[in-house]
């Protein structure tokens, strides 16, 4: 499978903090930090150096915080204005964990009902805009299953994999890249709060999305 993104062509890569990670304002590009310290940096790195005559354009417009509903009040500036060849979505993290860390606060939380429907708006309204999605599922950086968190991210997750099949997206079940990891490896070790990964999370981020998009290690 050859890669996806065509030369010259630009990336955008949309989410919450896992994909902000100190990113520039109001656009994350360019040189040194820009980009900020998340996979996204890793992608951005991995396509100049394998495909070097590509000159894909990476932009970084991950928000801290954010939930499904806070991407669609900056759908219009952070995707539509910055006329994406291809757009990458990971979000739902927050949709989640507002149910657990604040429990007493319903109108923080983002129900699977909410998130599905919001998700499947936004890449409904996107999909003929673009040349390509690639839509990546939330994690918890959780062995066990039955873990409330964990089961309740891994049912967000299952909403992306629907989305994407009903609109042809491409689809990164991140937390599949993470189970890998945590057969050898103390969710400790990647994450202090089994949400926000060290460099070997992001780096397993990259490379689920990457081979999402048939990126070949040995480059063109």
């Amino acid at each position: 499978m050859a890669l996806a993104l065509k030369p010259h062509q630009k990336l955008v890569m949309i989410g919450d903090s896992v994909t902000d990670m100190g990113r520039a304002r109001p656009v994350g590009e360019g040189h040194h930090s820009a980009l900020g310290r998340s996979y996204v940096h890793y992608v951005d790195g991995l396509l100049a150096t394998a495909y070097p005559a590509h000159h894909i354009r990476v932009v970084n417009v991950g928000t801290d915080g954010h939930t499904v509903l806070d991407l669609k009040q900056r759908w219009q500036t952070d995707v539509i204005d910055l006329k994406p060849d291809w757009l990458s979505i990971m979000i739902g993290i927050n949709d989640v964990w507002r149910q657990f860390d604040l429990p007493l606060q319903p109108e923080t939380h983002v129900l699977p009902d909410v998130y599905a429907a919001t998700l499947d708006e936004l890449v409904a309204q996107t999909k003929a805009k673009v040349a390509g999605l690639v839509l990546m599922t939330p994690f918890y950086i959780e062995p066990n299953p039955a873990d409330a968190m964990r089961a309740r991210m891994d049912e967000y997750g299952t909403i992306v994999k629907q989305v994407a099949l009903r609109h042809g997206a491409r689809f990164v079940d991140t937390q599949a890249a993470f189970n890998r990891l945590l057969e050898h490896t103390h969710s400790s070790a990647i994450a202090w709060d089994r949400v926000h990964p060290d460099h070997v999370g992001h780096q397993a981020l990259a490379r689920a999305f990457l081979d999402a998009i048939g990126y070949h290690w040995s480059g063109t």
